[in-house]
């Protein structure tokens, strides 16, 4: 569904649909996102930003999405909130220009830095990307130390790419992985991927006390994969602070709140804008709960 176009014209017009998706996204302008954000500052949770939307066709396109966080960038300095930006490569124009959408990442992470230094992340996208997604990261990261990258637990290569990028001392958010993707390319079953998931993380700590500079946002909402990647944190004599949870507006928001104030780096992932559909039923299929709460959005 999330990559129909018929659906996709039509289904963001009908009013279950709107209503539906404002469980995962505050509303599609910017402002709705940083007025959330300040709401999650109270209980100490942090916050990262996304505009939602990729593939821009045209140049023109790709800088208007650079010059918007900019703008996000300047504002939250100004309010004072603990945010960051997460930016998907095709959304800069990616598709037909990586030397551009290079240069827009660079002049974000230095808009960033100078603002107070929070990290510009590159989104993953679908596995055609991942490899030229990996490749881009490692011409940024050398000269620009406050950007990060998106990694998929349920990608075969992943493990590979982790051990290549790791004496870049990355930032590294781990997910799990939304796009559908074949058998030959990806883990199937849920068993495998949360394996890969605690694997990969595993890696990453053993990285982290072995002297490297990582740090490691764990992109899950699953409580229980948290928990055990922390215990393994602390078996390496490594504190709870080792890893950062990253989980999506609008779920589990009791647990984040509880797990900041059991002293765990929590931070909130805010998407806002237009072209919230494909997005929208990439998380519906994450868990067949949020199907269910779609559908009672039918109901007055």
């Amino acid at each position: 569904m999330a990559g129909n176009r018929w659906l996709r014209d039509r289904l963001p017009k009908l009013w279950f649909a709107r209503r539906a998706v404002r469980r995962f996204m505050p509303g599609e302008d910017v402002e709705s996102a940083l007025k959330a954000a300040e709401a999650f500052k109270a209980d100490g949770i942090a916050t990262m930003f996304t505009r939602l939307g990729e593939n821009v066709s045209q140049a023109s396109e790709a800088d208007a999405v650079a010059e918007h966080y900019f703008g996000v960038i300047d504002t939250i300095a100004a309010r004072g909130l603990d945010g960051e930006i997460s930016v998907k490569p095709t959304q800069l124009g990616f598709d037909f220009d990586p030397d551009r959408t290079l240069v827009h990442l660079e002049r974000l992470a230095e808009r960033a830095a100078a603002a107070g230094g929070g990290t510009v992340w590159i989104d993953m996208e679908s596995s055609a990307y991942t490899e030229q997604t990996v490749a881009l990261y490692e011409r940024l990261r050398p000269g620009h130390a406050n950007t990060g990258l998106c990694i998929q637990a349920y990608l075969r290569r992943t493990a590979a790419d982790l051990q290549r990028l790791l004496p870049l001392d990355p930032s590294i958010r781990l997910v799990k992985g939304a796009y559908a993707e074949t058998a030959h390319v990806a883990y199937q079953s849920r068993h495998d991927v949360d394996a890969n998931f605690v694997a990969l993380a595993v890696s990453m700590l053993e990285a982290v006390r072995s002297g490297r500079t990582v740090r490691i946002g764990l992109g899950t909402h699953d409580v229980g994969l948290i928990e055990q990647i922390s215990a393994h944190a602390t078996a390496l004599g490594l504190e709870k602070t080792a890893i950062e949870v990253e989980m999506l507006y609008g779920i589990r928001s009791g647990e984040q709140r509880r797990l900041a104030r059991e002293g765990y780096l929590v931070r909130d992932l805010i998407a806002y804008g237009e072209a919230w559909y494909p997005w929208y039923m990439r998380r519906l299929a994450e868990r067949p709960a949020n199907v269910i709460f779609a559908l009672r959005q039918l109901l007055p």
